[in-house]
C-alpha cells in the first residue's frame, strides 16, 4: 500500500507550481521552495496532529495553469479554494482520492469538460462552486448522493440537460444555484423536499412547464429564482400561505399569465419581487401594500390595467419600483411620491395623467433615476427637483410639459442623461438652464428635441462638461450662430442641432470634435463655405448639413474621411465640381448633393462608391456625359440625376447596375435611344426621361409594363404603344435594321474567315505559356481543379457584364463552365493585403464544412497574381435582395423557412463540427437563396475559428454595423453567442423590413420592436405581409410575435442571456408547424 506522508503533499504541490505557467504576483515563486516546510507556503495550512496539508486556499491570486494528476495525492485535504484564477483544462480523475474534502472552491475559472460525475465519490463534501467556468454536460445525479452537502453551485457554465429528480436524495442541501446554464425541460416535483433549502436559484435557462406547487411548500426558503426561461402558467392562490421566511421572489423574464395572487401579501418578510417581462393581467391590487419590507417592485412589461393603489404608500421601505410597459391608466398618484427612500421609478409607455408635484425633491430626497416618458404628463417640471441631489438620469420624453426649463437643474451634480425630447418646454432669452448644466461634470447625455426654446445657443454650451457625448437640440427654435465654443466638446460623437435657425457660418472650431460620428445641421439658415475643417473629424460616418445656404465648392479633403457612410448636403448654392477624391469613400451609402449649383462633369471616380445604394444629384448644373464607370455600381437602388445638363446616350453600362429601383434622368440633354438592356432590371419600378431628346422605340417589356406615359414626354422622336401616349414605331424602319444586321453579319463572316487562323495561333502560343506559368495551388485537394483560364473562358474574361456582387475584398462573377454548369467565381482583389487573409480564412472553413444551407465549395483557383473560390452558383440572389425589391415578395411562410436555413446553418456552424466557426458577418446580403429558395449562408471571409479550448477570442475586424453584437463592436470579442445577436437583428429586420442602420439617435430596431410587443405588433411588422381586414390576420400577428420575442431573446445585450442557436431551430420550427397548421 502506498504510504502518503509530508514529502507526498510537497510533491503534489511543487507539480502544482510546475503546471502555472503565469503567477503575476510572483505569489508562489517566492514561496513555494523545497528548502522551506510546506506548512509555512502561501495559501498551505497543516493539521496540528500529522502535520499533512489540510488545507489550501490559492483564490484570487492571477494564477494560470493546470491541476496535475498528483494533486489527488493530497489525502488529509479538507478544505481547497481555487476562485478567481485562471486554471483551465479538465479536471483530473484522481481528485476523487481527496475523500476528507468537505470545501471547494474552484469558481471563476476556466475549467472544460463534462461536470465529472466523480464529485458523487466525496462523501465529506458540504460545499461545493463550480460557477462561471465552462462546464458541459448533463447534471450528474450523483451529485445528489452526497448526503452531507449543503451548498451546490453551478451557475454561468453550459450544463444542459434536465434537472434530475434524484436531487431530493440530497435532503442537507441548504443553496442550490443552477443559473446561467442550457437546462431544459419542467422543474421537477421532488424539489418540494429539500426542506432545508434555502435559496433555489435557476436564473436564464430554458425551463419550461408551470413552477411545481411544491415549491412554494418549502417553509425555510428565503429566495427563489426563476427569471428568464420559458415558464408559463399562472401563480397558485395560496402563494405565500407556506412561505413565512420567503426574502426574494425572482420570476421576471417568464411567459407567466393571469392575476397577481393576493395571497402574495402573507410573504411579510418579501424584499424583492421581481414579475416583470411577463403575461400577467389584471390590476395591480392594493394588497401589495401590507409588504412593509419590501424594497424592490419590478411589474414592468406586462399587461396590468387600472391605477396605481393609494395602498403603494405603505411600502415605506421600497427603493425601486418599476412599472413601465403596461396599460395603467389614472391620475399620477401622489401616494407614490411619498416614498421617501425610493431610489428608481419606472412609470414609462402608460396611459397616466396628472402632472409632478411641486414639492417632488422634498419628497425624493434619494431618488436617482426617474422614467416617466410617454405618459401625457401636463404642467411644469418643478424647481425642486434641484433637491434631488443624488439624481443620475431624469427621462420625461414625449409628454405634454409646459413652462420653463428649471435652471436649478445645474445642482444635479451626479445627473448622466437628461431627456426632455417632445414636450412644449420653454427657457428664459439666455438658456439659463443650459448655462447651469455644466455644474453636472457627469452628463453623458442630453436631449432638449422638439421644444420651443426660441433663444440663442448661450456661449457656456462649451463649458459643458469633457463626458457629454450626444447633444440633441432639434426642432427647438434655436437662432443665432453656433458658437464657436462648442468645439470644446472633446468626447462628442453625436450632435443634433437640425430643424431650427441657426445661422452664419459652420464654426471652424467643429474641427476640434475629433470623436464625433454623427453631424446634423440640416434644415438651418448656414451660410458660407463648408471648410477644410471638416476634414479633421476621421470617425464621422454621418453628415446632414442638407437645406441650408452654404455655398462654395466642396472641400477637395472630403475624400479622406474613410469613415463616411451618408453625405446629405441637398438644397444648399454650392457650386464646385465633385471631387475627384470623392471615389475614396469606400463605405459610402449615401450621396445626396440635390438642388444646388454644381458643375462640371461627374468623376469617373464615382465608380468606386461600391457601397453606395442612393445618389441625388438632381436640380444642379452637371454637364458632359454620364461616365461609363457609374455601371460598377451594382448596390445602387436610387439614381437620380434630373434637371442636370447631361448630354450623349445612356451608358450601356448601366445594364450592370442590377439593384437600382428608381432612375430619373428626366430634364436633360440625353441624345439616342433608350438602351433596351432596361427591361432586365428586374427591381426598375421607377424610370423617367421626360425632357431630353431621345428617339427610338420606347422599351414594353419588364418593368416598362407599369411605367406611365408621362415619364416620356418631351423628347425628340420616341415611338411604342400606345398606352405611352407616342407614335407607334413605323414597320419600314425594321425592314432597313433588318437590312443592317444582314450586312453587319456578312462582314462579321468575312472578318472571322480573315482571323480565326490568327487567334487559333495566337491561343496555342498562349497555352504553351500557360502550361509554363507559375503552377496553380489547389487548397481544397480533394477538389476537381479548375484552371484560371478556364475560369477566364467562363466568364467571358471576368467582364463586367458578368458582374454580379461586390464586397470589402473582392468580386463575385457569374460563370458557365464547358459543360454548362453555372457557377459563382469569388475574385479576391490582391491590391488589399487583408484580401489575402479573407482567401486563406474561406479555403480553411469553407474545404471542412458540409451543411444543406452553406454555400458548397466546388474548388479554388491560386497563385501568386491571382485567387479566386468556385462556388456553387445561386440564381435567386439574396435574401437582401427580395426584402426591399419592389418586384420580389415573401410571404410569412417563406421568410420563415428562410430564417430556420440560415438558423440550421448557424447550428450546424456552432455545434456540428469539432472546433466552433463564427461567421462574424451575418446579414441579408449574405443569404443567398437557390433555386428552389432553400438559404445557404455564405461569406466567411472574417470568419473565426475557435481553438479546442476556446469560447471567444478578440479581434480587429469590424463586421457590418447594426449587426455588431456590443461586445463585439466595443471590445472586439467574437464568440458564437455573436452571431446569435447578429442572427435576431435579421430576424428582426426579415419581419419588419427595417434595417438597423435606418433609426437614429437612442432608438434602434430592437428598441423599437420591443416597446411594441406583444400588443401592438401590426406597427412594426412589414405591411405587406399582413391585410388589415383579412382573414386570420390576429393568428398571423401571433406568429409574427411569437417569432419577434425569439428574435429579442437572440439579441440582448448580454452574452449570456442569448438564446442558443439549437433552441431558436426549434422554437421556429414549432412556430412554423403552428403556421401551417393555421
Amino acid at each position: 500500500m502506498t504510504q502518503f506522508n509530508i514529502s507526498t503533499d510537497q510533491l503534489a504541490l511543487l507539480s502544482l507550481k510546475s503546471q502555472i505557467i503565469s503567477d503575476h504576483f510572483h505569489f508562489l515563486d517566492e514561496s513555494w521552495s523545497p528548502s522551506t516546510s510546506v506548512c509555512h507556503w502561501v495559501g498551505v495550512t497543516c493539521g496540528s496532529r500529522h502535520q499533512r496539508v489540510k488545507s489550501l486556499n490559492l483564490s484570487n491570486m492571477a494564477l494560470t495553469g493546470r491541476i496535475p494528476q498528483d494533486f489527488g495525492n493530497l489525502s488529509f485535504l479538507a478544505s481547497l479554494d481555487l476562485g478567481r484564477n485562471n486554471f483551465h483544462g479538465n479536471l483530473p480523475q484522481e481528485m476523487t482520492r481527496l475523500r476528507r474534502l468537505k470545501f471547494l472552491d474552484l469558481s471563476f475559472n476556466n475549467f472544460i469538460g463534462e461536470v465529472p460525475s466523480w464529485f458523487g465519490f466525496l462523501h465529506e463534501l458540504q460545499f461545493l462552486s463550480l460557477k462561471n467556468n465552462s462546464f458541459t454536460g448533463p447534471l450528474p445525479s450523483s451529485f445528489f448522493n452526497i448526503s452531507k452537502l449543503e451548498m451546490l453551485n453551478l451557475a454561468f457554465n453550459s450544463v444542459e440537460g434536465h434537472i434530475p429528480v434524484s436531487l431530493s436524495n440530497a435532503s442537507r442541501l441548504e443553496r442550490l444555484e443552477l443559473s446561467g446554464n442550457l437546462l431544459q425541460g419542467s422543474i421537477p416535483n421532488e424539489i418540494g423536499n429539500l426542506h432545508n433549502l434555502n435559496w433555489l436559484a435557476i436564473q436564464y435557462n430554458q425551463l419550461t412547464g408551470s413552477i411545481p406547487l411544491t415549491v412554494f411548500n418549502i417553509s425555510r426558503i428565503e429566495v427563489i429564482s426563476f427569471t428568464g426561461n420559458s415558464l408559463s402558467g399562472s401563480l397558485p392562490n395560496g402563494l405565500c400561505n407556506g412561505l413565512p421566511n420567503l426574502k426574494g421572489l425572482y420570476l421576471s423574464t417568464n411567459k407567466l399569465d393571469g392575476h397577481i395572487p393576493t395571497s402574495l401579501s402573507n410573504c411579510s418578510q418579501l424584499q424583492l419581487l421581481g414579475l416583470s417581462e411577463n403575461e400577467f393581467d389584471g390590476p395591480i391590487h392594493s394588497e401589495l401594500g401590507r409588504l412593509s419590507n419590501l424594497q424592490q417592485l419590478y411589474l414592468g412589461i406586462n399587461h396590468f390595467t387600472g391605477e396605481i393603489p393609494k395602498e403603494m404608500s405603505n411600502l415605506i421601505e421600497l427603493e425601486e419600483i418599476l412599472l413601465d410597459l403596461n396599460d395603467i391608466s389614472g391620475p399620477l398618484t401622489m401616494e407614490i411620491f411619498n416614498i421617501s427612500g425610493l431610489r428608481i421609478v419606472d412609470l414609462s409607455f402608460n396611459n397616466l395623467s396628472g402632472s409632478l408635484p411641486s414639492n417632488l425633491g422634498s419628497l425624493l430626497p434619494n431618488i436617482e433615476e426617474i422614467y416617466m416618458s410617454f405618459d401625457n404628463l401636463v404642467g411644469t417640471i418643478p424647481h425642486s427637483i434641484s433637491n434631488c441631489s443624488e439624481l443620475t438620469i431624469l427621462d420625461l420624453s414625449y409628454n405634454k410639459l409646459t413652462g420653463l426649463i428649471p435652471s436649478s437643474l445645474g445642482y444635479l451634480t451626479h445627473l448622466r442623461f437628461l431627456n426632455m425630447k417632445e414636450n412644449n418646454l420653454t427657457s428664459d432669452s439666455s438658456l439659463s438652464f443650459l448655462t447651469s448644466l455644466p455644474n453636472c461634470k457627469n452628463l453623458t447625455t442630453l436631449s432638449l428635441s422638439s421644444n420651443p426654446l426660441n433663444s440663442m445657443l448661450p456661449v457656456s454650451v462649451g463649458n459643458f462638461s469633457t463626458s457629454l457625448i450626444k447633444f440633441y437640440a432639434s426642432s427647438c427654435k434655436i437662432k443665432g450662430r453656433i458658437p464657436k465654443e462648442v468645439g470644446n466638446l472633446s468626447s462628442l460623437l453625436d450632435l443634433d442641432l437640425s430643424e431650427n435657425s441657426l445661422a452664419g457660418s459652420i464654426p471652424t472650431t467643429i474641427g476640434n470634435l475629433r470623436n464625433i460620428q454623427r453631424f446634423n445641421l440640416s434644415n438651418n439658415k448656414l451660410t458660407r463655405f463648408i471648410g477644410d475643417h471638416i476634414c479633421k473629424l476621421q470617425h464621422l460616418g454621418e453628415i446632414y448639413l442638407g437645406q441650408n445656404q452654404l455655398s462654395g465648392s466642396l472641400p477637395n479633403c472630403l475624400g479622406n474621411i474613410t469613415s463616411l457612410r451618408e453625405i446629405h448636403l441637398g438644397s444648399n448654392k454650392l457650386s464646385s465640381n465633385i471631387p475627384p477624391s470623392i471615389g475614396n469613400l469606400q463605405d459610402l451609402v449615401v450621396l445626396d448633393l440635390s438642388s444646388n449649383n454644381m458643375v462640371g462633369s461627374l468623376p469617373p471616380e464615382i465608380g468606386n462608391l461600391k457601397a453606395v445604394t442612393e445618389i441625388d444629384l438632381s436640380m444642379n448644373q452637371f454637364s458632359n456625359k454620364i461616365p461609363r464607370e457609374i455601371g460598377r455600381l451594382q448596390n445602387l437602388a436610387l439614381l437620380s440625376l434630373r434637371h442636370n445638363k447631361f448630354q450623349g446616350s445612356i451608358p450601356d453600362s448601366m445594364s450592370n447596375m442590377v439593384g437600382l429601383e428608381f432612375l430619373d434622368l428626366s430634364h436633360n440633354n440625353l441624345s439616342g435611344m433608350i438602351p433596351m438592356f432596361l427591361e432586365k432590371l428586374q427591381y426598375l419600378k421607377y424610370f423617367n426621361v421626360s425632357d431630353n431628346q431621345l428617339y427610338g422605340e420606347i422599351p414594353s417589356g419588364g418593368p416598362f409594363k407599369n411605367l406611365s406615359s408621362q415619364f416620356f414626354i418631351d423628347n425628340e422622336a420616341l415611338c411604342g404603344s400606345s398606352r405611352f401616349s407616342v407614335p407607334s414605331c413605323p414597320s419600314s424602319s425594321k425592314h432597313k435594321s433588318n437590312r443592317k444586321i444582314l450586312l453587319l453579319l456578312y462582314l462579321f463572316l468575312g472578318l472571322a474567315i480573315l482571323f480565326v487562323p490568327v487567334i487559333f495561333v495566337f491561343v496555342w502560343i498562349r497555352y504553351r505559356r500557360g502550361k509554363r506559368a507559375p503552377q496553380q495551388s489547389d487548397s481544397l485537394a480533394t477538389k476537381k481543379r479548375i484552371s484560371y483560364y478556364e475560369l477566364l473562358q467562363a466568364t467571358d474574361g471576368l467582364s463586367e457584364s458578368n458582374l454580379i456582387g461586390s464586397g470589402s475584398f473582392g468580386s463575385v462573377y457569374k460563370g458557365i463552365l464547358k459543360s454548362g454548369t453555372a457557377i459563382a467565381v469569388k475574385v479576391f482583389n490582391l491590391q488589399l493585403d487583408a484580401a489575402f487573409k479573407s482567401f486563406d480564412t474561406e479555403c480553411e472553413v469553407l474545404c471542412r464544412l458540409r451543411h444543406r444551407n452553406l454555400v458548397k465549395v466546388i474548388t479554388s483557383c491560386s497563385n501568386l497574381d491571382f485567387k479566386a473560390l468556385v462556388l456553387e452558383y445561386m440564381p435567386n440572389g439574396s435574401l437582401e435582395k427580395y426584402l426591399y425589391s419592389h418586384n420580389y415578395f415573401l410571404d410569412t411562410k417563406q421568410r420563415l423557412s428562410i430564417m430556420i436555413d440560415v438558423a440550421c446553418a448557424l447550428e450546424y456552424l456552432h455545434h456540428g463540427y469539432s472546433s466552433p466557426v463564427i461567421h462574424c458577418d451575418l446579414k441579408p446580403s449574405n443569404i443567398l437563396l437557390d433555386e428552389d429558395m432553400v438559404a445557404h449562408l455564405s461569406d466567411f471571409g472574417i470568419s473565426k475559428l475557435l481553438g479546442e479550448d476556446q469560447s471567444d477570442l478578440y479581434t480587429k475586424t469590424l463586421a457590418t454595423l447594426g449587426y455588431i453584437a456590443p461586445e463585439y463592436g466595443l471590445d472586439g470579442l467574437v464568440s458564437t453567442k455573436c452571431d446569435v445577436y447578429s442572427y435576431g437583428i435579421m430576424l428582426l429586420e426579415t419581419f419588419t423590413r427595417r434595417k438597423p442602420n435606418d433609426f437614429k439617435g437612442d432608438l434602434s430596431l430592437k428598441q423599437w420592436v420591443s416597446y411594441s410587443l406583444p400588443k401592438a405588433v401590426m406597427d412594426v411588422v412589414d405591411a405587406n405581409l399582413v391585410t388589415p381586414m383579412g382573414k386570420g390576420l390576429q393568428k398571423e400577428l401571433d406568429v409574427v410575435a411569437s417569432i419577434m420575442k425569439v428574435a429579442l431573446d437572440c439579441c440582448a445585450e448580454s452574452p449570456a442571456r442569448r438564446t442558443n442557436i439549437k433552441d431558436v431551430v426549434g422554437m421556429l420550427q414549432k412556430i412554423k408547424i403552428q403556421l401551417l397548421a393555421s
